[in-house]
């Protein structure tokens, strides 16, 4: 007698696409569950990230960033962003950060593979001092104000070696511009060798203002360019500020207006300039011999 074929029953299927188990009823409610669920856009469950030099990612992790008052250099927003970007622009307005629009391509590259959903904020290495606190800092040690001020320089590797150079010579700190000009970065952190951490840096909004309120307050302001004064017969022992210049440009014509003299450094060889970071050891150790004469009288 021939056997015939037993057709196995079909059982209901819980949730599209998803096989229901009769032994585990639990199993099919939650199958249902995970189908009905609304799927979430990727970028939106993606964890930003903290990226090297410092680079934060992603917009709810730049907005807590921002809201903590952590020191960013600079934001980069993406052209047309909108939704929650507005929120982070007028945070970072609020604060007199720099912002700048970018294309979705550079903040991919600046990104390397990480979600930023459109913003991508540069975070300092350490929080930036005010001027003022430089000033109560030479008063504090009984000295006169010794500044050095960057007139756009960008090089973070010249940044990192003037800091290192204005610690090792008793200066009480550095001011440099908000726009075209290097921050504090990681990399200005490392090529500062630990002077980052003793070395008051302050960021302002208008380099030439500033110089003016430093006049007031009987500081001398040095311009360190080619002229007819060497820096070896200039007075450097009062409150005084170095300006250093762009690596490239030198110093901006209307910085150099309001300086109240120029000291150059001789040069013998065939290179008709040096290094932004050696002119400003050079005048730094100059005003440091010319002060450690003048307290040794």
């Amino acid at each position: 007698m021939a056997k015939t074929k037993t057709q196995r029953p079909q059982t209901a299927k819980s949730g599209k696409g998803a096989k229901a188990d009769r032994h585990n009823p639990e199993k099919n409610t939650r199958n249902d569950r995970q189908q009905r669920r609304p799927r979430r856009d990727r970028a939106d469950e993606a964890p930003a990230a903290v990226l090297p030099e410092g680079l934060i990612a992603g917009r709810n992790a730049v907005f807590e960033a921002l809201r903590s008052g952590r020191a960013i250099d600079r934001l980069f927003v993406q052209d047309n962003a909108e939704g929650s970007i507005g929120k982070i622009m007028a945070e970072a307005k609020e604060r007199g950060l720099v912002m700048t629009r970018v294309s979705r391509a550079a903040l991919d590259r600046m990104a390397a593979g990480a979600v930023h959903q459109g913003v991508v904020a540069q975070a300092a290495a350490h929080t930036y001092a005010e001027v003022e606190d430089i000033l109560r800092l030479a008063e504090s040690r009984g000295e006169d104000p010794l500044l050095v001020l960057l007139d756009g320089l960008e090089d973070p590797h010249n940044l990192g070696a003037i800091m290192r150079s204005a610690e090792c010579a008793g200066a009480h700190g550095i001011i440099i511009p908000k726009h075209a000009s290097v921050g504090l970065t990681e990399t200005v952190a490392k090529a500062s060798a630990g002077a980052i951490e003793y070395m008051p840096v302050a960021r302002v909004t208008n380099l030439v203002r500033t110089m003016e309120e430093l006049k007031e307050k009987g500081v001398w302001i040095a311009a360190c360019d080619m002229g007819d004064s060497l820096y070896y017969e200039a007075d450097l022992k009062g409150p005084l500020a170095i300006v250093v210049g762009n690596e490239g440009k030198g110093i901006s014509r209307l910085v150099k207006e309001h300086c109240d003299l120029t000291v150059s450094i001789p040069l013998r060889g065939k290179i008709n300039s040096l290094n932004a970071s050696n002119a400003a050891a050079v005048i730094l150790y100059e005003a440091r011999r010319q002060r450690d004469l003048a307290a040794a009288d």
